[in-house]
């Protein structure tokens, strides 16, 4: 998943909450011919209605400075994940006021738990422009269909219409990662997800997601994530 400067996995019972005008993007891991049904349940909404509303009724007064948590992107986690995943299946199917009600819970829910981490860096500045947003998941999904092939930033570039030089200072302004840096992101993304849900050598793994030589390999998985690919693996076993 991509949201803002944020390059992360997700799975089963994932729970996030994005930010007006952050680019955003989950991507499954599928073969061409496989679909997952109803794989996402998303509700979108104007905060700016709520403020009305509390002009309205005075009990939400008090409720408003705890909104000023969603000026920035979540991922929710263990008892609020699942509590918030189940008032989203409830409004799903609720109609009338019954709706409302539950939409409200799912909001003080999610502005009052502490089971909750931050998806981009307070340092990432959204683009307020929906046209730049668009662009960023068109090179996304170029980027993506392309991998673990190597992928330069003048094909990208040229896949969505801009020069090499005017492609690399929006990438950089939308994305807060310079191109290179992206791909190495989302290479050991991939091979943190394959040491920790599969069996394969490291080895494999290091050619899987594109790299030509198990020491660039290690170099660069260490800078993204601190450690080895063999800790990184056992550390994820002794999770589980």
């Amino acid at each position: 998943m991509f949201v803002g400067d944020y390059i992360g996995t997700f799975g089963p019972g994932h729970l996030a909450f994005v930010n007006s005008n952050v680019p955003h993007n989950w991507v499954s891991d599928l073969h061409p011919d496989e679909v997952v049904a109803d794989r996402d349940l998303v509700i979108q909404f104007d905060p700016g209605l709520l403020e009305k509303a509390a002009s309205l009724f005075p009990e939400l007064r008090s409720f408003l400075p705890s909104l000023e948590v969603f000026n920035r992107s979540w991922q929710f986690h263990d008892d609020c994940a699942r509590a918030g995943a189940s008032l989203m299946e409830d409004i799903s199917t609720a109609t009338g006021v019954t709706r409302l009600i539950r939409f409200l819970e799912l909001l003080h829910l999610l502005a009052t738990t502490k089971d909750r981490t931050p998806l981009a860096t307070p340092s990432y500045v959204p683009t307020l422009d929906q046209a730049a947003s668009d662009q960023i998941e068109k090179a996304m999904r170029f980027i993506l269909a392309r991998l673990p092939h190597e992928v330069s930033m003048e094909e990208v570039a040229t896949h969505v219409g801009m020069s090499s030089s005017s492609f690399s200072r929006f990438f950089k302004r939308n994305t807060a990662h310079n191109f290179v840096d992206y791909m190495r992101k989302l290479r050991i993304g991939e091979a943190s997800r394959l040491l920790a849900e599969t069996q394969r050598p490291i080895t494999d793994i290091c050619f899987d997601v594109g790299y030509a030589n198990i020491s660039s390999f290690n170099r660069s998985f260490r800078e993204e994530r601190g450690m080895t690919p063999s800790a990184y693996r056992r550390l994820s076993r002794a999770i589980d």
